[in-house]
């Protein structure tokens, strides 16, 4: 190529390039072409990834025509997509195949067997544009002709508006990702949260704890927060490393001077809510070939951290109002506060969960430690038919110390807590959930559990005490509304039915717990929530008056 020639042919490209200069044409065509080839996605785990950020995705074809709207329109020719007989369409499939400027197909051929929108036509218009411009710029041999640069001209004339469209489109994206990248928290960490306001007050007198009769209700309308940060880092894309802040001041309405039992403690209520942040929970949970999944933690893990729960209501932000209605007390909290899981999918159907927690892990005195102070031992199966059934069968094994005891994790009557009296215990706990989604607006379910408690005082007096819980519900999901929960739930908390050999350990009669909510969600943000649940014979003593206790709880997560 002379150097006349040369001149003719960069100012005729000049005028190419002035009205539609480079956009990552290349890259759009792959986003615009999704429908011939739409891309494979990643099933993720329960929770979000940094890779899942949707103002990371590139725009569709549609989502493109809808907001450059009908005003980009300037001849009827433009309504019309452009097909493979078209003289543009045969004459820019020559441009490809003889400069190779569109790589976006993964069998690197274009497309010449079917119909392209106006703006996926644009996209490959642009691609062989950057790419003869990059080709000029180098070239040391006649690469490019006067003709190919003639059509390219005519081209880029009847695709103006669409490659004004899409340049505006890009210059959009590239502005939002640039921000993204000045103002990311981390390259692999995503902070999310959670807020929850908690209005509630009970009604009904105070109970008594073993026989002493009731009071006068002593408890005031209160209104309390919680507030939670989630550091969510992953390093492969497949791991996540969970780091939770919390503060709160809840208080715990189990207490003497307020109900007297411990069947009216609240989802989040704490005994320590002193409002200070700190760290509740730490976990990290990675992949172990296809089908297993290790999870170790420092501190804050729980049995259901690294077991299966079905209830929908299990989450305390957006789930039940009550301690109790959460998940089965017996099998899904214990000493616990550090630890490892395992689970291993055999397939679709049947997955199996095993798990070692230890209470005071970090406590390298006598009685304490990883292995010598109280602990959780956790064999779980999860057994799943279908899409709309779910079983599981657990046992736990769990030891406290002296002093320590807590066999019913805060629910239930003060008996089925610590029947011996702060002596040393073992129990034994089965447990066993169901779950049935009906159709898309219900689903049934509940859980039943078996406790074999027995104290470790050395003396061989090891006979066992038999404390049972059960719960049965009833889930609304998208009622009246989609995104709202409905949910009705009926339960008898941890009950002692035989004592042994000692039949004053044995609860005199039963109580029942009755709850009611309906989480209404205002936005993707913001959800409120109000609900009541209701204890009859109160502490399983029916010298007790029914309590009633209300909440309205509103949560907003970012």
């Amino acid at each position: 190529m002379d150097s006349c020639e040369e001149k003719v042919m960069i100012s005729l490209l000049n005028k190419l390039v002035k009205h539609s200069p480079s956009i990552l044409s290349a890259t759009l065509l792959i986003a615009n072409t999704a429908q011939a080839n739409p891309p494979v996605k990643i099933a993720q785990a329960h929770r979000p990834l940094p890779m899942d950020d949707p103002s990371l995705v590139m725009p569709s074809v549609s989502e493109l025509e809808a907001e450059e709207g009908i005003d980009q329109v300037t001849s009827v020719s433009q309504l019309s997509d452009v097909q493979p007989t078209d003289w543009a369409f045969q004459a820019l499939q020559s441009l490809v195949e003889r400069y190779g400027c569109i790589a976006g197909y993964p069998d690197g051929t274009f497309k010449g067997n079917r119909a392209m929108t106006r703006y996926e036509f644009a996209a490959g218009l642009n691609a062989c544009l950057d790419r003869i411009t990059e080709l000029i710029a180098a070239a040391t041999t006649n690469l490019v002709t006067r003709e190919d640069l003639a059509v390219l001209q005519r081209l880029q004339e009847e695709f103006a508006a669409e490659l004004a469209a899409l340049r505006g489109r890009v210059d959009s994206l590239e502005a939002r990702t640039a921000e993204l990248e000045a103002n990311q928290f981390s390259t692999t960490t995503k902070l999310n949260g959670e807020v929850l306001f908690w209005l509630s007050d009970t009604y009904g007198e105070r109970a008594s704890a073993r026989g002493e009769g009731s009071a006068d209700d002593k408890t005031q309308t209160f209104f309390s927060y919680r507030t939670w940060l989630h550091f969510e880092t992953s390093f492969t894309g497949e791991d996540l490393l969970f780091t939770r802040l919390q503060a709160n001041n809840t208080n715990d309405l189990s207490e003497s001077d307020l109900t007297n039992t411990l069947m009216t403690r609240t989802a989040i209520d704490e005994a320590d809510g002193d409002n200070a942040f700190g760290i509740d929970l730490m976990f990290y949970q990675f992949p172990i070939g296809d089908r297993a999944q290790g999870i170790i933690g420092p501190i804050g893990v729980d049995l259901d951290d690294v077991s299966t729960v079905l209830s929908p209501f299990a989450e305390e932000g957006d789930g039940t109002i009550s301690r109790f209605g959460r998940r089965n007390p017996t099998s899904f909290r214990g000493p616990a506060n550090a630890g490892l899981g395992f689970s291993y999918a055999f397939n679709d159907k049947f997955q199996v969960n095993v798990a070692y927690l230890a209470d005071d892990p970090a406590n390298p005195q006598a009685g304490a430690g990883a292995f010598n102070g109280a602990y959780s031992a956790l064999g779980q199966l999860v057994i799943e038919p279908n899409d709309s059934l779910a079983f599981t069968l657990g046992y736990v094994r769990k030891y406290w110390g002296d002093d320590g005891v807590d066999i019913t994790n805060g629910t239930g009557s003060f008996k089925a807590q610590d029947p011996f009296d702060g002596i040393a215990t073992t129990a034994d706990n089965v447990g066993f959930q169901a779950h049935w989604r009906v159709n898309e607006t219900v689903e049934v379910g509940g859980w039943f559990g078996s406790t074999w408690a027995r104290p470790e005082n050395g003396n061989g007096d090891d006979d066992d005490v038999t404390i049972i819980n059960g719960m049965l519900y009833f889930g609304f999901p998208d009622l009246f509304r989609e995104g709202n929960l409905g949910g009705l739930m009926v339960g008898v908390p941890p009950i002692v039915t035989d004592g042994g050999d000692d039949d004053s350990l044995k609860d005199d009669d039963t109580s029942i717990h009755i709850e009611a909510i309906y989480r209404f969600q205002v936005n993707d943000y913001i959800s409120i929530t109000p609900g009541l649940f209701v204890i009859t014979n109160p502490n399983h003593d029916d010298v007790n008056d029914t309590i009633w206790i209300s909440t309205f709880r509103t949560q907003f997560v970012f």
